[in-house]
């Protein structure tokens, strides 16, 4: 998007800020605009003031130039607020702490930043949805500039094979903030000797963007989720796919898409009977939901029992770290060239409850049963494991265990798994008879369970923790609104002290 009007600068001297994160080019790019405007008559002095770390802090890279008149200016070493006329973010949320920061004026700012997102370690941290609201900082950041060109740059960096910094160059030669032709930015560019081919590329698709020469990208039509994925194989199971898909299809609208996702999810986890499978659970939610509701219960269904039939457990582990598509998008991040050897080193670290959940069920609950044993065995295998998957040895070791995937419904965290899933389907199901709020809102905690190991037992007791509420909670009219409240205290904070201040408050209610 680029809104506003064009600014005629009369300052003497140009002053430009980049803020980027580690990894970015911050440097390459702060370089090519010094050497722009050197090619172009300017004088130009750059600094950069380092952040906290390379993903906790963006660095701030600073220029300052003017036409070289013959004399010498006195250049400052940082920003001052209210007193830049180049903002330039290499990521959204960074363009917003420049808006935060004072850097960016309504009467002087051009601000051109990559819309795509790097969640930040706050966002990181909460474990539930910690993402900040992107369109909010869209919408401060027009209201602050001048003049604002954002798309995203990191995505045409990719496909063309380069980095951020050159489409973050080719927008601000697109914006006409600084009075150079194209050619010296692209010159500027042959003259670094590196990468040049795929940095040219990148720099014109982003100048393209931000003149308006090439279209804006079409925007997806809202709740779309079915992609048309393709499907390919045995014309036996291809028909048993379309099958279910046209079943899942014939769902309600607002249920069919979530339904379509769900049921692609877990025949992709373990085959098409397990889709049947999901699919019949997904029903018994639809039959006792209605139109008049929304179908917020069966749509709540179909996403939480997709997530939760699809646990993470070491055959799936050893199964995604072992797909070609993976390896081709470390590839692709990493920049490295198919001619190159890829090493990866993968970090296990298995726990005697993982390795009786591989175990057949009788076998697995054999050794849990004596805490001897298990202990036994717990000291010989709960230590860090580093197995190179560009081996033959680490990647055959990880590909077998994948390949187990057909026994997976007879071994012992199969069984615990679906245990629990039924126990919590049920108890979801029979609530929505009485309070049909509720029992969508005791759907929705299954996204308190996630993760793998020791991430997946934390999240477990605070699933139960959160559900422990609910016999005080059924019968009053409220009761959806607090056991809501219990599962966002939850994901709020890694310690769980905001979910016991939660149960505090709901047992004080029952007291009164």
């Amino acid at each position: 998007m680029v809104t506003g009007s064009k600014k005629n600068s009369d300052q003497k001297i140009t002053k430009l800020a980049v803020l980027a994160v580690g990894g970015q080019g911050g440097g390459v790019l702060t370089n090519w605009i010094t050497d722009v405007a050197e090619r172009n008559g300017y004088l130009a002095q750059s600094t950069s003031v380092a952040g906290v770390a390379q993903r906790t802090g963006a660095t701030i890279y600073y220029v300052e130039m003017c036409p070289d008149t013959g004399r010498r200016p006195v250049f400052a070493l940082s920003p001052a607020q209210g007193d830049v006329d180049i903002l330039i973010a290499a990521e959204l949320m960074e363009a917003g702490r420049a808006v935060m920061r004072g850097f960016v004026t309504p009467d002087r700012t051009t601000l051109i930043t990559s819309a795509h997102r790097i969640a930040a370690v706050s966002e990181k941290i909460e474990p539930g949805d910690g993402r900040a609201d992107g369109p909010r900082v869209h919408e401060s950041a027009r209201q602050a500039a001048s003049r604002y060109v954002a798309f995203d740059m990191e995505k045409i960096a990719v496909e063309a094979g380069s980095v951020i910094s050159a489409s973050l160059f080719g927008a601000l030669a697109g914006s006409g903030a600084l009075p150079f032709p194209r050619e010296s930015y692209e010159e500027t560019i042959r003259a670094s000797g590196r990468g040049v081919k795929a940095s040219l590329v990148a720099f014109g698709m982003a100048y393209d963007r931000a003149t308006g020469a090439s279209a804006p990208e079409p925007a997806e039509p809202a709740g779309k989720t079915d992609k048309g994925v393709s499907v390919h194989g045995p014309d036996r199971l291809v028909a048993e796919w379309n099958r279910l898909a046209a079943r899942a299809g014939g769902f309600p609208g607002p249920v069919a898409a979530m339904a379509l996702a769900g049921l692609r999810k877990v025949v992709d986890y373990q085959d098409l009977a397990y889709g049947a499978d999901y699919l019949d659970r997904v029903g018994q939610a639809l039959a006792l939901d209605d139109a008049a509701r929304e179908h917020a219960l069966s749509t709540a269904a179909a996403k939480h029992v997709a997530n939760a039939m699809c646990y993470d457990d070491i055959l799936r582990v050893a199964d995604l770290k072992t797909r070609t598509a993976r390896e081709a998008r470390i590839r692709r991040e990493m920049s490295v060239r198919e001619n190159n050897v890829l090493q990866v080193t993968e970090y296990f670290h298995p726990r005697i409850e993982e390795v009786c959940g591989t175990l057949p069920a009788r076998l697995g609950r054999f050794i849990e049963n004596r805490p001897g044993l298990a202990g036994w065995i717990d000291r010989r295998i709960n230590r860090g494991r580093r197995i190179r998957t560009d081996s033959l040895t680490g990647f055959g070791a990880l590909w077998v265990i994948g390949t187990l995937r057909p026994w997976r419904r007879g071994l012992l965290r199969h069984q615990v798994e679906t245990a629990h899933l039924e126990r919590w389907y049920s108890l979801a199901l029979e609530t929505a008879g009485r309070d049909y709020a509720l029992g969508v809102e005791i759907l929705n905690c299954r996204r308190l369970i996630k993760g793998y190991s020791d991430t997946h037992a934390r999240a477990h007791s605070k699933f139960d923790r959160v559900l422990s509420g609910l016999p005080l909670l059924e019968g009053r009219k409220d009761a959806a609104d607090w056991l809501r409240r219990l599962r966002e205290a939850a994901l709020k904070d890694e310690k769980g002290d905001m979910l016991d201040g939660a149960l505090k408050t709901i047992a004080t209610l029952e007291a009164a």
